[in-house]
């Protein structure tokens, strides 16, 4: 089905939207694959934050232009599915490396982060960044670890300072006689 122009000024426009909110960009080929496989990968998408659409390259490119996602533009060839993640980074590389385990024909092409464009095989390194839950989790235990360390020295210096009073005081204390 053709788009007029009105239609795709309003799909270059969401896209342009999105690109400008965006962690990261996919791109990938999806040709061969079936169409209960995009529809479980669209399920998937929404419940993760991650804004999956099939539109065509020149459209993408005109969208892209002024965002940091402009540098994957000349690299917009073939039929591709764009991948944004909009609510952590690693999203769309996760949910692009899980459906390409099962459908070979699901391959990366470009993947941009921060104004940078990298190989395809980065699709594994974007994948493994932590969620926003394990991050968050992360830095909790790196704050924390300098108070636990103060209060572990704490607790040996009383440990050390009660056991060695406790000793001499019974020492001193006089034998009771009866």
């Amino acid at each position: 089905m053709a788009l007029n122009l009105s239609q795709k000024q309003e799909v270059v426009a969401e896209l342009a939207d999105v690109a400008a909110k965006a962690h990261s960009l996919i791109a990938a080929e999806y040709a061969g694959t079936t169409v209960s496989q995009m529809t479980a990968m669209r399920k998937q998408a929404r419940e993760s934050g991650v804004y999956l659409r099939v539109v065509k390259n020149t459209l993408a490119a005109r969208a892209v232009e002024g965002t940091e996602y402009e540098c994957a533009k000349d690299s917009l060839v073939g039929p591709l599915l764009y991948a944004f993640s909009t609510e952590e980074p690693g999203a769309a590389g996760r949910l692009i490396k899980e459906f390409a385990k099962s459908n070979d024909k699901l391959q990366p092409k470009v993947v941009a982060v921060g104004g940078q464009l990298y190989p395809a095989s980065h699709v594994d390194v974007l994948a493994s960044l932590p969620t926003r839950d394990q991050a968050l989790a992360m830095l909790a235990r790196v704050l924390a670890e300098p108070v636990t360390m103060f209060a572990r020295a704490i607790k040996a210096v009383a440990e050390q300072q009660g056991g060695g009073d406790a000793a001499p005081a019974e020492a001193e204390a006089p034998a009771e006689t009866a």
